[in-house]
């Protein structure tokens, strides 16, 4: 039997809806939510994630404005831009778009940003309030995604078997401490794991997020599985994930798409989060 296929596109929608209810709420109140993100340099990937983010905050009524730099400016001035975002009452949340040129060191960058404004959860005081299990911290919009799609399965979390397969901060590590909030027992591998199909193996959940091709093979997966595919891969001009699709699905109990699975769900997890910045505020 065929897995069932997890609509991230839909699910986001949903959540769009239900976010443009609150934001109408807090507009009402006078006080409009704001998304303000920095984009330095012409890449061409970066370009399109930012105009996605532009139009689906505006469709939901919040305030969001894009600060289009030169690749050549300087350390200066781009850490001027963010103290000056952080200091306007109007500005809720700040998103720098990764990756920055090489002249910027992305780690100074983004611990300039408010942690009350930092909507990527990529500051390290939000890190670490996740890692506390602090309620207040921002998270990071994609494994923040990857929970939601597993929530809205239906299928309960806490006791299960949860493998990650990666270790970035932007994905593994947020995800696999979201998860232990679940109550999962949870295992992160990754380059230097030992018999990792194995490991695979064993997962109720799965979440793939390594960056390689449809490394995830159907004998890598436990029958009934949910299987979350994070990677984006372009091969032979298709984007493909880390999990090979057409053979895992035969096996897993749902899976995720790609396109049309976490992708969506990360850009409404940041407008989720800018939200509740506002409501904060």
């Amino acid at each position: 039997m065929s897995a069932q296929i997890i609509d991230g596109k839909g699910t986001a929608a949903e959540i769009r809806r239900e976010l443009a209810e609150q934001v109408a709420e807090l507009t009402a109140q006078g006080k409009t939510p704001g998304l303000d993100v920095i984009l330095v340099g012409e890449d061409p990937a970066s370009k399109v994630y930012v105009r996605n983010k532009e139009r689906t905050s505006k469709e939901i009524g919040i305030n969001s404005t894009v600060h289009r730099l030169p690749e050549e400016t300087t350390r200066e001035e781009l850490l001027g831009l963010i103290e000056k975002l952080n200091n306007d009452p109007a500005v809720h949340g700040i998103l720098v778009q990764l990756p920055l040129p090489d002249h910027l060191d992305e780690e100074e960058v983004i611990n300039t940003i408010s942690p009350n404004k930092d909507v990527d959860g990529f500051h390290p005081i939000n890190a670490g309030k996740l890692l506390i299990g602090d309620e207040d911290a921002f998270v990071a919009c994609t494994p923040a995604g990857v929970l939601e799609l597993v929530k809205r399965t239906g299928v309960p979390i806490q006791g299960k078997n949860v493998v990650v397969v990666g270790r970035s901060n932007i994905v593994g590590k947020p995800a696999a401490v979201l998860f232990l909030r679940e109550h999962a027992t949870v295992t992160v591998c990754h380059s230097r794991t030992q018999d990792l199909p194995a490991e695979c193996r064993r997962a109720d959940i799965l979440i793939a997020a390594v960056g390689r091709p449809e490394m995830i093979k159907k004998d890598w997966v436990k029958p009934g599985a949910i299987v979350i595919d994070v990677g984006i891969n372009r091969v032979d001009g298709k984007l493909v994930g880390d999990v090979d699709f057409e053979n895992v699905k035969e096996v897993a109990g749902y899976i995720t798409p790609v396109p049309g699975g976490v992708g969506p769900m990360t850009i409404a997890m940041l407008l989720k989060a800018t939200v509740q910045a506002a409501a904060r505020a």
